[in-house]
């Protein structure tokens, strides 16, 4: 996928404090920080689970990056950065704080499998299209229209509980509208051929991306 939860982090910085209940929840614990290291103690374990580098993990309300996980319990966390590539940027010290670990993956991937088909990638016989979704050479570039998408069906999942004239639906328009923008804007480069090289460029299709 082009875009990770810590990604959605960048437009909706309390999403994994209020919309929790609309993701879902992977691990909860205790988290101590030891030196640099955060150790998050659950059951089954975050290796167990599959958790790593673009999940979120929050402690007192507060959203942290996780960079990398260093062993069945420990990773390495940060506020949220600029750019993946940003230096870590330390959590305050603490010691056996309440701790929950969730996400918005099958979002994202929903997300992720429309953006696919509007660059003529089709996630389910990449054949078809003549690329797959590997030969993509720029998909940070792609981050942000992945990311507007998920957030939009989000957003219309919790509407869809708290009516259609409320917050959550009018932040799902708002972010529908800023996909349709983001798809006039964006572009992929692919390698077709193989070489490292990137030697085509495709648009993303005009269509509007609904639920589901």
């Amino acid at each position: 996928m082009f875009a990770a939860d810590r990604d959605l982090l960048i437009y909706e910085p309390h999403l994994f404090r209020d919309l929790a209940w609309a993701g879902q929840t992977l691990a909860s614990g205790e988290a101590t920080l030891v030196g640099s290291t955060m150790e998050i103690s659950t059951d089954p374990s975050l290796e167990e689970r599959g958790i790593g580098p673009g999940h979120v993990v929050m402690i007192d309300q507060i959203a942290y990056e996780i960079l990398e996980r260093i062993g069945s319990s420990e990773v390495i966390a940060s506020l949220l950065r600029v750019a993946t590539g940003d230096p870590v940027i330390p959590p305050p010290k603490m010691t056996a704080r309440p701790a929950y670990i969730s996400t918005f993956a099958p979002q994202i991937a929903l997300a992720h499998r429309h953006v696919l088909r509007l660059l003529g990638i089709d996630p389910d016989d990449p054949a078809a299209g003549g690329a797959t979704a590997s030969q993509v050479t720029n998909p940070r570039d792609l981050m942000r229209l992945e990311a507007l998408g998920a957030l939009h069906l989000i957003y219309a999942a919790a509407a869809a509980a708290h009516g259609d004239e409320g917050p959550f639906a009018q932040r799902a328009a708002m972010y529908q509208r800023r996909f349709a923008d983001e798809r006039g804007r964006a572009m992929a480069l692919l390698d077709l051929d193989h070489d490292g090289v990137a030697d085509a460029v495709r648009r993303p299709a005009v269509a509007y991306l609904t639920r589901g």
